[in-house]
């Protein structure tokens, strides 16, 4: 059975950093495509960052670019993303998914396994 569990989110400051995790469990590793998603209230759920099954390479949204980084710990089975120069508009509740999925896209609709979410707000 596959399980993706979040943990790290939080208050932050604007211009701070915050690292989320997410344990996944039920997949052997490198058998699936694994990204980060968030929701803002009354908004459609994003994709921001991802790496794909079939060369391990991160997509970053646009949003997130450049301040976001994404990683994948194939011994412990984790994937993190490392959030730097946080806004007020990063205020959301974080997802991370997974699936095995050969196709590499960051479009929440594509993922099937979904972990159970954690708020991150940034506001002084």
């Amino acid at each position: 059975q596959v399980q993706l569990v979040e943990s790290g989110g939080g208050l932050v400051q604007p211009g701070g950093s915050l690292r989320l995790s997410c344990q996944v469990s039920g997949f052997t590793k490198d058998s699936y495509a694994i990204g980060w998603f968030r929701q803002i209230p009354g908004q459609e759920r994003e994709g921001i960052a991802c790496i794909a099954r079939r060369d391990g390479k991160p997509y970053y949204g646009d949003s997130v670019q450049g301040r976001f980084t994404i990683s994948k710990d194939n011994a412990e089975n984790t994937v993190y993303l490392q959030m730097n120069s946080l806004k007020p508009e990063d205020t959301a509740v974080y997802y991370c998914a997974a699936d095995n999925l050969q196709l590499q896209t960051c479009a929440p609709a594509f993922y099937d396994h979904w972990g159970q979410g954690t708020q991150v707000t940034v506001s002084s």
